[in-house]
């Protein structure tokens, strides 16, 4: 029962990241702008004004986008279903269905960070990566601990 209720926990964590580093602005940051997946802030002085990150290809930053979302989908339906195979999975078997979804969802947070740092900011001279950034690499192997864990758990039988 302990090592069910980690494993939820682990999981919500890993949510909760992943929603974080997805909708917060905090992907480069410099003194005076912060850019995230979906714009960009500038500091001037009447306060943070946002723009669209027009010096991008919109395929890429449309691809770091879309995995960055569907990562939250797949993790998100991965609790669901898992929550659904503890009362309806038979004795004995494996929650591959569960691991096979939150290892999609691993795959989608790694793409969107990684297309970021190729693509958008590797050749970014001043700044640094966020929080956001780290918490997607964080929610990254956060969730493929849990996608090994989900494809090799067995359902106990009493």
């Amino acid at each position: 029962m302990l090592m069910l209720a980690g494993i939820v926990l682990l999981h919500i964590t890993t949510i909760i990241l992943l929603l974080v580093a997805t909708i917060d602005s905090a992907w480069w940051v410099t003194d005076t702008m912060t850019t995230d997946l979906w714009g960009r802030w500038d500091q001037t002085d009447s306060g943070w004004h946002y723009t669209h990150l027009k010096d991008f290809p919109d395929e890429l930053l449309q691809t770091a986008q879309a995995t960055s979302v569907l990562a939250c989908i797949f993790a998100i339906l991965a609790l669901f279903v898992f929550v659904a195979q503890l009362f309806t999975l038979p004795k004995g078997q494996r929650f591959t269905f569960t691991g096979v979804l939150q290892l999609i969802a691993c795959l989608c947070i790694m793409i969107a960070p990684s297309v970021y740092t190729a693509k958008f900011q590797g050749t970014a001279k001043v700044g640094g990566f966020g929080h956001s950034y780290v918490l997607a690499w964080i929610s990254f192997v956060f969730s493929l601990l849990l996608a090994i864990t989900y494809l090799i758990l067995r359902k106990k039988s009493e």
